[in-house]
């Protein structure tokens, strides 16, 4: 049995500890398996009225999946990826729908797979330390984990910035755009966890949260809104390199680097997720999106400059936004031969 992710009852609380902090507690398709398995074990102990999800380490709860993982399976045809993302988005429907509460702290680095894991519990704790990301087209991926949802939910256009920059939100950021809701001090987080063993958890969590950081991005609102409501990413960025704004400049430079692929997959996703009235259609549409990223190189091109030769120099195929025609960005969303998520995924 894997020690990758420890499970205990510490009284009335059921603790998920994620236990790789030398990889900043990536995840791996047997981690989600057990965490999984033990909510649904959980859900039936009437000893059992907490959910706590943390991480090991001084550096995070989760920095996402183990994509060097996912990186030799897409080699190899995918198999085993389109398997992960499959219990993955499952997962993350039934933290969504778990009937007790469920509490995150996301403490330091949280990104991708990790906020997937965490920000659709139903009390999201971040500290001061709190760097919350979808970092996924630094590596030729689309927000997923409904991670999506959240983004194309956000206030005014700010997830759109935050989904083509792969930009973190410090803890401010992430209450307004509705990954977190409550801010604790990182050095009451000891004795948060000691009450959540013993009271209920909205008035334990009550008892430590204090006044959350002003939110850094709100002041860019006005350029963000204006630049990112175009319709296209060339519009967008011609926005921001015409908008006279230094932190627009900066903006469209991060987005520049990004495999050209899935930026323009990326702000279609969004876009067709504001129309989604619940997660799992936009669970559904992730899983269709990430398994044909499996089929194009920019996957497993992103993750070997980043990851696997740290070069931090892919070279995006199409390399240009131009050459990603509408009928590409399409192919993304269109139904998978092996099927969806299915009723699941509905269920939570």
């Amino acid at each position: 049995m894997t020690t990758d992710v420890l499970l205990h009852t510490d009284g009335r609380a059921a603790r998920i500890l994620l236990n790789r902090p030398k990889a900043l507690n990536a995840l791996t398709h047997e981690m989600l398996l057990r965490i999984h398995e033990a909510l649904d074990s959980w859900a039936e102990d009437s000893g059992i009225s907490t959910v706590v999800l943390s991480g090991a380490g001084e550096r995070g709860l989760c920095a996402g999946a183990d994509i060097r993982a996912l990186h030799d399976d897409a080699k190899l045809g995918g198999a085993g990826a389109r398997q992960f993302f499959r219990d993955e988005y499952l997962l993350n429907a039934a933290i969504a729908a778990y009937a007790k509460p469920y509490v995150s702290v996301m403490d330091g680095i949280t990104m991708g797979g990790g906020v997937g894991l965490a920000a659709h519990g139903s009390i999201r704790v971040v500290t001061e330390r709190s760097q919350v990301a979808m970092p996924e087209t630094r590596i030729g991926l689309v927000p997923d984990v409904g991670g999506s949802h959240l983004l194309a939910h956000a206030p005014g256009e700010l997830g759109t910035h935050f989904g083509l920059t792969a930009a973190s939100m410090g803890p401010g950021d992430a209450i307004l755009l509705g990954f977190a809701d409550t801010f604790v001090p990182a050095e009451a987080l000891g004795s948060l966890t000691a009450a959540l063993a013993e009271h209920d958890a909205a008035e334990a969590v009550r008892a430590y949260a204090t006044e959350a950081p002003d939110a850094a991005i709100a002041v860019q609102r006005e350029w963000i809104d204006h630049c990112y409501a175009a319709d296209t990413v060339e519009e967008i960025l011609d926005r921001l390199l015409g908008s006279g704004v230094p932190e627009a400049k900066e903006a469209a430079e991060q987005i520049l680097a990004k495999s050209p692929t899935a930026l323009k997959v990326t702000l279609a996703a969004l876009r067709r997720a504001r129309e989604h009235s619940t997660l799992a259609e936009t669970l559904e549409q992730e899983y269709r999106v990430s398994c044909t990223a499996l089929t194009v190189p920019d996957l497993v091109e992103g993750i070997r400059a980043q990851v696997v030769d740290k070069d931090r120099s892919p070279r995006w195929s199409p390399a240009t936004l131009a050459a990603v025609t509408e009928e590409e960005v399409a192919r993304f969303f269109a139904p998978r031969p092996e099927g969806g998520l299915g009723p699941a995924v509905r269920l939570g």
